[in-house]
């Protein structure tokens, strides 16, 4: 066991990392490429309109995360049936490929090739769950928490140094020869290292491996017709829903907020998410555990996810855009605080026999919610502004706050109080 927990774990959470990294390079450069006329980048011929655009935005935006919810559950049974060494190495190197496609799509301009990349790269990067199996594989009782805490880190490093370098390797005033692609091909690059990693570096962590084991390929809309039946967790579950949706409504399209009313370019947008992904790592470095010692789960979701919405409708009142920076450790921290705080209060809300298939389901439920939002976020943008899916994303979280503090109540398991909805 000491070789298993030495070794694997600085692949897993590499690897997760790079996950993260893809993300977050997308994040300023993909609105230069379909919303922004002005940019040197955008790919939209003559005859298209803004509002194309914004659509194409949008469907862009959704088509990784509705095929990582299709991919995750299967990858993940995958690994059961077949170790998690070959499922890591395998959707690894397809991870790799996809972002070289995606930076030839950028050169060639072939939208298609955008999409077709992005789908590879949505199925191939629901290996997050393969991660999450591994380290649990190699994790005691004792040091369970603490391993899945590295993932949280690893999340915040990776939305931090993501957009940075997703801003800046796309600015050729930094150094000439950089262009819209290039943070795609470091991404490859860093990709294939993660591959050989997990080839020379990952020891098969998985020891009950069952060739016979069968696949459950609809296993993504089964957790979703799962999490119905939990009727006590209900309440959570929709909360988690909403949550998530209305988020993902604001990632979609604030960096065009911010290209429209400050005029930001990719370097900016880059250096303004880093800020961002900075304090979410201190609230979960620092403030998460110190309010955890005094307030409940269930307390800290009541008034976190109401703050997140308020937050996001207090960057409409800046007229200078350094006024933003004063917005977003209240913002960072009213996120984190309240992101931290669904998922353990999914967790406590049950049995320890059922966790495994109760963060499923809540997993299952945060990519559908991921999923759908950035497709409608485009429709609205183009019949409306494109400020207007900022402001459905404050909204949306508002009422999932509301939701959650008007429905959730307390309820008793196993002699323990502890928080579940009624």
């Amino acid at each position: 066991m000491n070789k298993l927990t030495r070794h694997p774990l600085p692949v897993i959470l590499f690897t997760i990392f790079i996950d993260l990294l893809g993300f977050g390079i997308l994040i300023p450069v993909i609105p230069l490429l379909l919303a922004d006329p002005r940019s040197p980048y955008y790919l939209l011929p003559a005859g298209f309109t803004v509002s194309q655009g914004y659509i194409l935005l949008g469907f862009l935006t959704a088509i990784f995360p509705f095929m990582q919810f299709l991919a995750a559950p299967i990858l993940g049974q995958l690994s059961d049936k077949f170790g998690r060494k070959p499922i890591l190495a395998v959707s690894l190197m397809g991870t790799c490929l996809s972002y070289i496609f995606f930076a030839i799509g950028i050169i060639t301009k072939n939208i298609p090739i955008l999409f077709l990349a992005r789908a590879f790269d949505g199925i191939t990067g629901g290996n997050i769950s393969v991660a999450q199996a591994a380290i649990a594989d190699v994790s005691t009782p004792e040091n369970r928490a603490k391993n899945f805490g590295f993932i949280g880190a690893v999340f915040g490093l990776g939305f931090i140094i993501g957009p940075y370098i997703g801003g800046k390797f796309s600015d050729p005033s930094i150094v000439s020869w950089f262009s819209a692609a290039t943070p795609f091909w470091f991404a490859a690059i860093l990709s294939f290292i993660n591959v050989l990693s997990v080839i020379f570096m990952f020891p098969e962590t998985h020891r009950m491996i069952n060739k016979s084991t069968k696949i459950l390929w609809n296993k993504s809309i089964h957790n979703i017709a799962r999490a119905y039946t939990y009727g006590k967790l209900r309440v959570v579950f929709i909360t988690v829903f909403l949550f998530s949706a209305g988020f993902s409504f604001f990632v979609t399209f604030f960096a065009v907020f911010l290209i429209n009313k400050f005029g930001f370019n990719q370097g900016n947008i880059g250096d303004y998410f880093a800020f961002v992904g900075i304090w979410i790592a201190i609230t979960q470095a620092l403030i998460t555990g110190f309010v955890a010692k005094r307030l409940k789960s269930d307390q800290v979701v009541k008034f976190a996810i109401i703050g997140t919405g308020v937050t996001m409708l207090m960057y409409f009142l800046p007229t200078i855009w350094w006024h933003l920076l004063l917005i977003v450790p209240f913002f960072a921290v009213f996120n984190g605080l309240a992101q931290a705080n669904i998922t353990a209060l999914v967790s406590n809300s049950v049995d320890n026999s059922i966790q495994g298939e109760i963060l499923g389901i809540n997993t299952s439920i945060q990519a559908l919610a991921q999923a759908v939002p950035p497709a409608l976020s485009g429709y609205i943008a183009a019949s409306l502004t494109a400020e207007a899916p900022v402001i459905v994303a404050a909204v949306v979280i508002i009422i999932s706050g509301f939701t959650f503090l008007l429905f959730y109540k307390p309820i008793r398991i196993e002699s323990v109080t502890i928080s579940e909805s009624a």
